[in-house]
């Protein structure tokens, strides 16, 4: 079994710098390991600029940014990373249990394990939302990574839950693709975006913005073919009697983060 200084799992920006940090400090064996097949995290699909002012001091794109924190472990031989890489476990004894294509199942151990996977989107499951199964429910990362980086659009006529950022910012790039954006819903009375996300992502294109609202079902068999909204109450309970209709082939979701810890209940 492989013995290393410092184990981090996690390939996006955060990962990467503690990788440094690590190195920088003196530890002579560090792995990072990162399920996707390229390091650089979410950021590599966020193809938008914002990114890097703190840090670098001056304005990037997520991909930009990315390849400076890349850039940062490279030729480095303390460094070794591990690309569509699964970790399974991780036990008390900080032992880390893998799979790959590559390696197969496999197992290291460190001396210090640092955990750096980040959060994960909320799914229609998680908010329960009322139909069937049909063809053309996303998240809007998902949505975002197959614009970006894969080449697909996910529809042509799209409805948004959720006005964050990520929601706001994906209005803005299905627009820019020629898609029709019928409405942004947001169950809050107000939008959770920053300003400039409202101005440039939905008042540019003329987007529609339904605060106080939320979609009570989702219509559709094969593919989704509308949704069915309403306005809350301020307990955020649909009001009987303001539903209504809206066509689209596409329900992009933007309805919060929950933290990738699963790992660390060992």
């Amino acid at each position: 079994m492989e013995l290393y200084d410092v184990i981090i799992i996690g390939g996006g920006p955060g990962g990467l710098s503690a990788a440094y940090s690590a190195y920088r400090n003196g530890a002579k064996n560090i792995l990072v390991m990162e399920r996707d097949r390229e390091l650089g995290g979410i950021l590599q699909q966020c193809i938008h600029n914002g990114f890097g002012l703190h840090h670098f001091k001056e304005e990037l794109t997520g991909p930009g940014y990315a390849g400076r924190c890349i850039a940062l472990i490279q030729d480095k031989p303390e460094i070794q990373t591990l690309t569509d890489t699964m970790v399974l476990s991780v036990s008390k004894e900080k032992k880390v249990t893998a799979v790959s294509p590559e390696k197969g199942l496999f197992t290291v151990q460190g001396k210090t394990v640092i955990l750096t996977m980040g959060c994960r989107e909320r799914t229609r499951g998680a908010i329960r939302t009322a139909g069937e199964r049909p063809a053309g429910v996303f998240t809007a990362g998902a949505a975002q990574r197959m614009v970006n980086m894969e080449g697909y659009l996910p529809g042509k006529k799209i409805v948004i839950l959720g006005s964050g950022d990520i929601g706001l910012i994906m209005a803005r790039r299905m627009s820019l693709e020629g898609c029709k954006v019928q409405a942004v819903c947001e169950i809050c009375p107000y939008s959770n975006g920053l300003t400039r996300n409202m101005v440039q992502c939905l008042y540019d294109f003329d987007i529609p913005l339904y605060l106080s609202h939320t979609i009570l079902k989702i219509k559709g068999r094969d593919r989704v073919e509308g949704v069915t909204v309403a306005k809350v109450d301020e307990k955020m309970r649909p009001i009987p009697g303001t539903e209504f209709d809206i066509e689209c082939d596409t329900l992009l979701l933007s309805v919060g983060l929950i933290p990738e810890n699963e790992l660390s209940m060992a």
